[in-house]
């Protein structure tokens, strides 16, 4: 195997023997023959698109088996044997669809739209060749590796949105000709970067989408204050980032006995008006996804996973037998459940029942955290906001969004935080908020100095609110505004949020607590020439030059 599309990953050059996620060989290898059969689909697709031709089918299945290899999404084998399977099904019926259609067709098609294998073994020998080191120049692997890495980012936002009912027929498209393009050795290093910010611009309509989607569903998110004790009756723990599974949990557990919790990225489900009505729902249990082996022992009670971040258990948790997935999300012996159909709900009773024969969560801690800064919320703030960066009283904002890990070098993170001057405030969305979520960082003038805009996806409402603040403003460049970009990253959702940033001309981030492994020098000098793209140093050293 070979993989680095992680921020974690061994020695910071690639995980080669098992992944330090959790994945072994075997299924890193079948994720990479997916892949592979998924460009093979995008390239009939795209051409069969040309004449008007649409596939919904093909469409779901390549932002799932997109959202699927995800970091820490599935680590079941079974499945993404399943997913090749079909994938060769879905890409001959396009492939004739295309044909029909009068689609022009290269006669130098790349070969993953023209192989074909049937036999579990034929998988695992194909998928030991295709993989990442297949392209040999190294600027243009990593050009394709990052719009790759990207398009999975964007496919796991698409896929949110889908299921609480809001499509964009352009995002389908633009997942699967970039997935083409990838195979196209006639594009140059130039035609690579174009591209890389075209994934950027499709990033920024995925998180629209989304923001849309959950907005229109559950109302604008409020600042809400979450409770991070427990009660005293059964739970259940959902983690991941699907808010209509949250919803369906929520409708099916009520009047049952049974409570509910977020877990790491589904914090922020408690800020939404129309999900926290809910009297069941309790509120926040533990901290950032990489804590689950301790949490969920404690917890007590079933876990539900959503999407990806997953941890493998070790032999010594007693916690496996009540783990649950669902969607991307998958892990051997694990008990998945279904997908909706026909705009029901997901089949919860399993899940359910079993929560009512275990003990409550055991308190791991006391108190409240206060979140709900989206860009709607913000913008009701918007007049102190200005007067206070007006007066003085607010030096600058800080946007310390994104990922999380298991890292030591990520108490930088913390560290940052608890020394930054008391005359600024940080601006969050994703997991690196629980690095400083619960500090007593205080308010300036009713504003809190922690401002916490959601999940990853919610990148998006720092862009908002960036945009929003330029034009009161009355700048011309973003760049222009009092805003540091101190960003830590962990898996390909934060790439697709980093490209979006790029796309909407942020320069000067820097990116943290590695730079990726899959940025060959010359990729990363184009980024640093072009973007300011920067790693990190010392919080001493950071502090001195974001300070000034």
């Amino acid at each position: 195997m070979f993989c680095y599309q992680c921020q974690e990953t061994a020695k910071g050059t690639g995980c080669t023997i098992a992944g330090v996620c959790g994945k072994s060989s075997n299924v890193a290898n079948m994720q990479d023959l997916l892949m592979f059969v998924m460009k093979g689909i995008s390239i009939y697709s795209t051409a069969a698109r040309a004449k008007g031709f649409e596939d919904a089918e093909v469409n779901k299945f390549i932002f799932d088996g997109l959202f699927a290899t995800i970091t820490n999404a599935n680590f079941d084998r079974a499945v993404f044997v399943r997913h090749v399977k079909k994938g060769l099904e879905l890409r001959e019926r396009i492939k004739n669809a295309a044909i029909n259609s009068g689609a022009e067709l290269s006669g130098n098609l790349h070969e993953s739209a023209t192989w074909f294998a049937d036999t579990d073994e034929a998988f695992d020998a194909k998928s030991i060749e295709v993989g990442v080191l297949s392209t040999e120049n190294e600027d243009v692997r990593s050009l394709r590796e990052l719009i790759t890495y990207g398009v999975k980012g964007l496919a796991a936002y698409t896929e949110h949105a889908y299921n609480l009912d809001e499509e964009n027929p352009a995002l389908f498209a633009f997942m699967q000709s970039a997935l083409a393009a990838t195979t196209n050795d006639a594009l140059s290093v130039d035609d690579l970067v174009a591209l890389t910010l075209e994934t950027g611009k499709y990033g920024v309509e995925a998180m629209a989408l989304l923001d849309k989607a959950n907005t229109s569903r559950y109302g604008n998110p409020e600042i809400s204050k979450v409770n991070i004790g427990v009660s005293d009756k059964p739970g259940i723990l959902i983690s991941g980032h699907d808010l209509r599974d949250m919803e369906d949990l929520l409708k099916q557990t009520e009047g049952t006995g049974v409570d509910v919790y977020t877990h790491s990225e589904m914090l922020p489900a408690n800020y939404y008006p129309g999900l926290k009505k809910y009297k069941h729902f309790v509120g926040n249990y533990g901290n950032s996804w990489w804590k689950q082996n301790e949490e969920f022992e404690s917890f007590n009670g079933p876990v539900l996973f959503t999407t990806n971040c997953i941890v493998p258990p070790k032999k010594s948790n007693s916690y496996a037998d009540r783990v649950y997935t669902t969607g991307a999300s998958g892990y051997p012996g694990f008990t998945h459940i279904v997908d909706r159909k026909n705009g029901g709900m997901k089949d919860f009773s399993a899940i359910i029942e079993h929560a009512k024969k275990c003990a409550a969560p055991t308190e791991i801690e006391t108190g409240e955290i206060v979140g709900g800064f989206a860009h709607n919320q913000v913008m009701q703030l918007a007049d102190k906001i200005v007067d206070a960066v007006k007066s003085g009283a607010i030096r600058k904002f800080f946007v310390m969004a994104g990922c999380d890990g298991r890292m030591k070098s990520r108490n930088y993170y913390t560290e940052f935080a608890e020394k930054l001057p008391n005359d600024t405030v940080i601006l969050t969305a994703g997991c690196a908020k629980y690095r400083y979520n619960k500090l007593p960082l205080g308010e300036i003038g009713g504003i809190p100095r922690l401002l916490d805009a959601g999940q990853c996806n919610d990148s998006y409402s720092l862009a908002v609110i960036a945009l929003k603040l330029k034009e009161v403003f009355e700048l011309n460049d973003i760049n222009d505004l009092p805003i540091a970009y101190n960003i830590a990253w962990y898996e390909q959702k934060a790439v697709i949020v980093l490209l979006a940033l790029l796309y909407l001309g942020v320069k000067n981030i820097h990116l943290g607590p590695t730079l990726p492994a899959f940025l060959s020098p010359n990729v990363a000098k184009v980024l640093v020439e072009n973007f300011g793209i920067a790693g990190i140093n010392t919080v001493d050293e950071d502090m001195k030059l974001f300070l000034n």
